[in-house]
């Protein structure tokens, strides 16, 4: 059981290593915690410190259903795709990766 879950882990960085290559940035900074969440942010909305709003009891869980509902959108992806990365992200999120979607900057805060 302990390899499955290792397996799904690496198979899961690996997925947002993709994710990060296909915003226009450098693999490694998708493993970084905390950082890479500030690289999401500052591409998505264009100011990174808007992640400390996750920080705000309640009002994050809007702010995080938000930002997976426009990161799907901004790879052209449907509302109901970002419904699936709330609930099952590391699935989701080697959809992204490995498919040949493209990313497109047009969501706004």
């Amino acid at each position: 059981m302990q390899i499955f879950s290792l397996a799904f882990a690496v198979l899961t960085l690996v997925a947002a290593w993709k994710v990060f290559v296909k915003m226009g940035y450098e693999g490694w900074e998708a493993i970084v915690p905390f950082y890479n969440l500030y690289i999401l942010f500052k591409e998505m909305y264009g100011n990174g410190w808007k992640m400390l709003l996750l920080l705000i009891p309640l009002y994050n869980i809007y702010v995080a259903i938000k930002f997976q509902i426009d990161l799907a959108h901004s790879f052209g992806k449907s509302t109901g795709f970002g419904i699936g990365l709330v609930f099952l992200n590391a699935v989701f999120m080697c959809i992204i990766g490995f498919d040949d979607s493209q990313y497109i900057r047009n969501v706004q805060f």
